[in-house]
């Protein structure tokens, strides 16, 4: 059992709260009982799980690098207000950056990590396959991203590439979210398209407004000007599914 916090791999895994570090050793942390075993079940590529030692009957026959640690080490790792005493380092995915297989999102400057999150576990639920991130992004792989995700990076196709990378890829309609855009439930379309969800506070970069070709809205009540940035994805998301009937 490991029971010193300046232990190496216990250095390292704490290092892994840098997006720099992330992206060096091409792993990422997700943490919880739930998450860990649907990693396992899913078959992600695992390089070690970390549990305290309460919790290592549970994942005692899994197969995989499995390290003990004291509560307070593990502690010293954990992301969590109230640890459950289990973590998992995941090598991140390889993706090449290729044209959408059917509707797609891209995120033009979403800064905030639990928005990032948010709106890959909603794209997950409404069937997205493809998620475009431009490099001003916060990280898919950051612990409070894939939390939020609640196991959605898992199983949605993440790539990340400048804004002028990702157009050259995407051939499809780009649909952006504009007040004065027309009410998206009456849209009329029947086919794909790539939904943009741009930065919280200044909205969908000039670039991309440029190759707009088609501006939602949804309607608001109450003088209500705005939403949160994964609060209007969702119904967007789930507005532009229904009407080509995906």
């Amino acid at each position: 059992m490991i029971t010193s916090k300046q232990n190496s791999l216990i250095k390292e895994i704490r290092s892994l709260s840098d997006k720099k570090n992330r992206d060096k050793l091409g792993v990422y942390v997700i943490e919880g009982v739930k998450p860990v075993k649907e990693a396992i079940d899913i078959g992600l590529s695992i390089r070690d799980i970390i549990v305290s030692e309460k919790l290592q009957s549970t994942f005692l026959n899994c197969n995989l690098n499995v390290q003990v640690v004291s509560d307070e080490v593990f502690k010293s790792v954990s992301e969590e207000v109230c640890p459950q005493g289990a973590l998992a380092v995941v090598y991140k995915p390889q993706t090449e950056l290729t044209a959408p297989k059917g509707s797609c999102v891209l995120l033009d400057g979403v800064s905030d990590p639990s928005n990032v999150g948010a709106i890959i576990r909603t794209a997950v639920a409404s069937g997205y396959n493809d998620l475009y991130m431009t490099d001003d992004c916060a990280d898919a792989y950051s612990q409070k991203a894939v939390r939020c995700s609640m196991s959605g990076v898992f199983r949605l196709n993440i790539m990340r590439a400048s804004i002028d990378e990702i157009l050259k890829v995407i051939s499809l309609p780009i649909c952006v979210a504009d007040m004065g855009g027309q009410n998206v439930f009456n849209l009329k379309n029947d086919k794909n398209v790539c939904l943009v969800i741009g930065n919280e506070g200044h909205g969908v970069s000039q670039k991309v407004r440029d190759r707009a070709d088609i501006v939602v809205s949804i309607p608001m009540q109450n003088q209500m000007e705005s939403l949160n940035a994964s609060v209007s994805a969702g119904i967007l998301m789930y507005a532009l599914k229904n009407h080509n009937n995906q």
